[in-house]
């Protein structure tokens, strides 16, 4: 029976809190640190100590940098001989920068996707830590794009970019994965209302970067009555990345329990993650890992539009942020031939592509429906051929792997560098994804 870890969300998430929590859980601070110490990060240290909200005993995790401010905290007494229990006690820690790293350290803000995704693909973590904490920078990135109407490389963090939100985001990976991957689940996601101030000024909440990654996801967000935001960009992440499914608990029987605290004190319930880790007594079959969303449907057909028209409707959905376009032929009224034009959007967008339609195309009228998808999880995973590193598109289902494609604009590149025809490096990644399928599961070491 695997190990499910729930995620009690009723006060939020963040990267600190999710990292103090699984801490409580019984992972070693000081394992993760020696993880993490592989990143050529400015220096940096953070304090794990236990602290209560609201009566309730946890950890919390600050961490320090030369752009960060320092908060106070109280000392913890050393341990007890005795062994500790499931969900012990951390003493408090104030571990320094260690040794200076071979390569010259990230600087402190304003990293770009590139510079960090670089930072992760060459670090020497593990395969499953460097691939799914550059999947969460990678959610970070998508949303902020959108946001900014920007490239995803042409994307800066700002807080996102410091080195203690990459201290999170990679070590709640390394986390994770000392706690042995557990499938995990949470409760519906709960943000607060008002305003934050941020690196864009003053901004409403949900911040919008959390309202896209959620949204992404298709992963419902409610408001509570606090006035202060409860879930970040980081945390929604997280959740977007990880979590299979939200809603109540069903059938866990408890066996550790984890508080990850928040700095602030809140109104109306106690700042705090409750991480549960336990085994799910199964009653009904367990769900695929696939991921899920909901997508808008839009359709209309045409009987009077020319192929250049519907050409150019295509490139220009598409270039707008369309899912998908596609057509197909049909036998309309009056035994006409026609087609049957499709584009695929997020909910949010159905009002701007339909009206896409009506603009660039002869329809009078669209069909609008909204439906759920089911997609397998995919990443990128460079693979070696004779000719250089080619990233190859990874799908799995369940832990397997049911495709690998190698992407064609690295055969391009690795071609042309070489002086060699693209279908000979093709063939060459073909090979060496193959590999790939070839193992029993993608998360075996």
């Amino acid at each position: 029976m695997s190990t499910t870890l729930y995620l009690d969300l009723c006060s939020g998430i963040s990267g600190d809190m999710l990292l103090a929590a699984l801490f409580d859980l019984g992972v070693c601070p000081e394992e993760v640190e020696t993880e993490l110490r592989k990143l050529p990060l400015a220096p940096w240290h953070w304090h794990v100590y236990r602290a209560t909200q609201s009566g309730l005993a946890g950890l919390r995790v600050e961490v320090h940098g030369p752009e960060l401010p320092q908060e106070s905290h109280p000392s913890l007494p050393p341990p007890a001989a005795s062994a500790p229990s499931a969900a012990h006690a951390h003493p408090h820690a104030h571990h320094g920068p260690g040794p200076a790293p071979a390569r010259s350290p990230l600087q402190h803000q304003h990293n770009s996707f590139k510079e960090i995704e670089q930072l992760i693909l060459q670090s020497p973590l593990s395969d499953w830590v460097r691939h799914t904490a550059l999947a969460v920078f990678r959610r970070i990135a998508e949303a902020e794009a959108r946001i900014h109407g920007c490239s995803i490389e042409a994307v800066h963090f700002h807080e996102v970019g410091a080195v203690d939100s990459i201290v999170d985001i990679v070590g709640g990976c390394v986390a994770l994965e000392k706690l042995g991957r557990p499938r995990i689940l949470a409760s519906a996601v709960v943000d607060g209302t008002g305003f934050l101030e941020c690196a864009h000024g003053r901004l409403p909440l949900p911040a919008p970067a959390t309202l896209a990654i959620l949204g992404a996801r298709g992963i419902p967000l409610s408001q509570c009555d606090e006035s202060h935001e409860l879930v970040t960009p980081t945390g929604a992440a997280f959740l977007a990345e990880l979590v299979e499914s939200f809603g109540p608990m069903h059938q866990l029987v408890a066996e550790r329990i984890g508080y990850g605290l928040g700095a602030r004190t809140l109104r109306t319930r106690p700042n705090v993650l409750r991480a549960i880790l336990g085994r799910q007594v199964a009653t009904t079959p367990q769900p695929h890992d696939w991921e899920t969303d909901l997508v808008a449907v839009l359709e209309t057909n045409l009987d009077d539009a020319t192929g250049e028209s519907i050409g150019h409707f295509m490139e220009t959905a598409l270039r707008a942020g369309a899912l998908d376009v596609f057509c197909v032929p049909v036998q309309m009224k009056k035994n006409r031939p026609g087609v049957l034009l499709t584009v695929l959007c997020a909910p949010q967008q159905a009002d701007h592509f339909t009206a896409l339609i009506l603009r660039e195309t002869p329809a009078l009228g669209v069909r609008r429906s909204q439906t759920e998808r089911r997609k397998l999880r995919r990443r990128l995973q460079h693979v070696g051929t004779p000719y250089g590193p080619v990233a190859v598109k990874v799908a799995e289902l369940d832990g397997r792997i049911l495709h690998a494609k190698p992407e064609w604009h690295d055969c391009q590149q690795r071609a042309e560098e070489h002086g060699l025809s693209a279908q000979e490096v093709w063939r060459a990644a073909c090979a060496a994804a193959q590999k790939l399928l070839e193992k029993p599961h993608a998360g075996t070491s």
